[in-house]
């Protein structure tokens, strides 16, 4: 198979992901036509009453319509442009002491109505096979409320030509820079969710969320040896004013080794450095294996974290209930019940939150119609908390839910999904060339890479997008095959300083995969740049042996 038929054929699988069960492709004109309140709250109101008929002790709705655009293009080609709308009914009842789901696509009375007998019955069903009954932490109504994601610009309302020559102008520019290929895309998301239960509530939310990654390859034709750079952006909670760059949102990183972002986004600028960075890396020094002090950017930083901090302190991983993509957790709950278990050094404070502007997970209510919050999961170095749903709290002494339950879709069950989960600036004023000025041996990594982790979170490795030597306080050579390798609680207790509030960046995941059968959702992490000392790096160029 040639190469170009080979990419159309990837791109054509990675817009089928915006494409749930029960989807259909629209034209984008389809996108704008609104669905009337009253009719959700009427679908809503008959779902409830069915299920409560049916012997339900209680039962919540979700009306949900999900619109994305996908765009791709390879060069200076345009490959596919891709709307998808689903929308459909999910009934969630608990009956007997079980729980019992069900969904369709049939929103007529009479189809809704079917769906929340149905989730009586599997109900039902499973009490007879017995265990412990659903509790639920209360939650009182809220009546008729509504929440939107705050955007400036509408991205179904820009028009695709415009979205598309700004791919292409990108993609240019990135060979312009130097990359032999260069490939852009576009995911835009619209989730439209209504939101209603047995306690009271009736919650219509509008849901806007944005990604624009772009990648470069550098191919030297002599040696056929190629290297890559992907871009800087982050998928983003907000609308197509991400980009919209504004000067006042560049941050240089240290040394200026290339231009940072932190409230919009410059593709062109981005996709230039990525062509000339790419090319640079085919050039650059393979690293030496050993012990050296890092210095980690937040567009690296997010996936650490993700990965050590976010998915280990899942209460359902800790429990051992979920085990599904790199398995449970090393952060048991002894160790959250010593209060005094050191996950990391006392610099180490990461918290959950649901309600930072522009992040993924920003949402007001959850899929339990739980108003969203923040709270601490690691204080001063100490693990003091997880993340928690309505029928986890009481497991960890707590009162109510932490606002974490989200479903992908309309046809899927809501459970315990991340929130955003950041660590927090520094307190003392300190830039990130001023953190590096006092470090003698050390490596800078700017973006995310690849990476592994072990089936308790525990032992990792990762890798990155950008490196450079830092020798005697100073930025050096580029460096490449750089992957440092260490365990969760020996890393995070090698944290020595955080830069502050002004560093401060979200990066995060657009398709976060878990469960089984497998749902996907996205989270932001946010950090300032940090420096971990005497973590050892290996050479991923260098064979074992």
């Amino acid at each position: 198979m040639e190469r170009r038929a080979f990419l159309n054929i990837s791109s054509l699988a990675l817009g089928s992901m915006l494409l749930p069960a029960f989807g259909r492709a629209i034209a984008a004109e389809e996108l704008l036509k609104p669905v009337a309140l009253q009719f959700k709250k009427m679908l809503a109101d008959t779902a409830l009453t069915a299920a409560t008929q049916a012997g339900a002790s209680y039962c919540d709705v979700r009306v949900g319509r999900y619109l994305n655009q996908f765009i791709t293009t390879r060069d200076l080609n345009i490959e596919n442009v891709t709307n998808t709308e689903s929308a459909g009914v999910g009934v969630r009842v608990i009956a007997n002491g079980a729980y019992g789901f069900a969904a369709t696509n049939d929103m007529s009375p009479d189809g809704v109505a079917g769906a929340a007998r149905q989730a009586v019955a599997i109900a039902k069903a499973n009490a007879k096979l017995g265990g412990e009954p659903v509790r639920l932490a209360p939650v009182s109504g809220v009546g008729e409320v509504a929440w939107a994601t705050p955007y400036k610009k509408d991205w179904r309302q820009v028009a695709i030509k415009e979205k598309t020559e700004l791919l292409i102008a990108a993609n240019k520019a990135g060979m312009d820079g130097g990359a032999s290929f260069m490939q852009s895309l576009l995911f835009q998301v619209n989730q439209q969710k209504y939101f209603a239960s047995t306690d009271g509530s009736y919650i219509d939310q509008d849901l806007h969320r944005l990604w624009m990654p772009v990648f470069a390859t550098a191919v030297d034709k002599t040696s056929n040896k190629f290297r890559s750079r992907q871009g800087l952006s982050s998928p983003v909670g907000m609308g197509y004013e991400y980009l919209d760059a504004r000067p006042e949102d560049k941050v240089k990183a240290a040394g200026g080794i290339c231009t940072l972002y932190k409230n919009s986004y410059d593709l062109i600028e981005d996709a230039r450095a990525c062509g000339q960075q790419a090319k640079a890396k085919l050039s650059a020094k393979s690293v030496e294996p050993g012990k050296y002090d890092l210095v980690l950017s937040p567009e690296h930083m997010w996936l650490t974290i993700h990965e050590s901090v976010g998915h280990p302190t899942e209460l359902d991983r800790v429990l051992g209930y979920e085990a599904n993509f790199a398995g449970t957790s090393f952060a048991t709950l002894d160790k959250w019940q010593s209060k005094k278990f050191k996950y990391g050094s006392e610099l180490v404070n990461i918290v959950a939150d649901k309600t930072t502007p522009g992040s993924l997970a920003n949402v007001g209510y959850d899929d339990e119609g739980v108003q969203c919050k923040r709270w601490d999961i690691i204080k001063d170095g100490i693990l003091v908390n997880y993340q928690a749903t309505r029928d986890q709290a009481h497991i960890i002494g707590e009162s109510a839910s932490h606002g974490c339950s989200y479903a992908d879709n309309w046809s899927s069950v809501q459970f315990q999904r991340m929130p955003n989960v950041s660590l927090q600036a520094g307190k003392k004023k300190l830039t990130p060339d001023e953190m590096i000025k006092d470090v003698k041996k050390g490596i800078y990594i700017v973006g995310d890479g690849s990476f592994s982790i072990d089936q308790q979170r525990y032992n990792f490795q990762f890798g990155g997008q950008l490196f450079y030597e830092i020798k005697d306080g100073k930025i050096g050579a580029q460096l490449e095959d750089v992957a440092y390798q260490s365990n969760t609680q020996e890393f995070w207790n090698a944290c020595t300083a955080i830069c502050d509030e002004r560093d401060w960046r979200m990066g995060g995941s657009f398709f976060d995969g878990k469960g089984q059968p497998s749902q996907s959702s996205v989270v932001s992490h946010g950090s300032s740049t940090t420096r971990f000392n005497g973590i050892n790096v290996i050479n991923t160029a260098r064979k074992i042996g």
